[in-house]
């Protein structure tokens, strides 16, 4: 059984900082295109950073230079530091495991909810 399980939200004031957590289990994790995806109320639920096998990473314009992805194989963990937190970036944010690339399927987490406010 697949599991990923995030961890790390919260709410923050304008300007600071929070890291995300994403503990996946039931999946050869290596192996996996891993990201972090936001879904603000009312809207789609969109792209904020991805992390190859190779650790080759994409982000949303909306968040370079702030965020950061980075994973740990041995511990099949994913992280997003997230720096200079604006209010826009509230939302519902969900880990991602992408095994299409080694023909395995697409997993989400529950997701983690960030507030960013004064």
């Amino acid at each position: 059984q697949v599991q990923l399980v995030e961890s790390g939200g919260g709410l923050v004031q304008p300007g600071g900082s929070l890291t995300l957590s994403c503990a996946a289990s039931g999946i050869i994790f290596s192996r996996y295109v891993m990201g972090w995806y936001r879904q603000a109320p009312g809207k789609q639920r969109d792209l904020v950073a991805t992390i190859t096998s190779g650790r080759r990473t994409n982000y949303a314009d909306s968040v370079k230079g702030r965020f950061t992805i980075s994973r740990d194989n041995a511990k099949n963990t994913v992280y997003l530091q997230m720096n200079s937190l604006k209010p826009e970036d509230t939302a519902v944010y969900y880990c991602n495991a992408d095994g299409s690339l080694v023909l395995r399927g697409n997993y989400w987490g529950q997701g983690t909810q960030v507030t960013v406010s004064s």
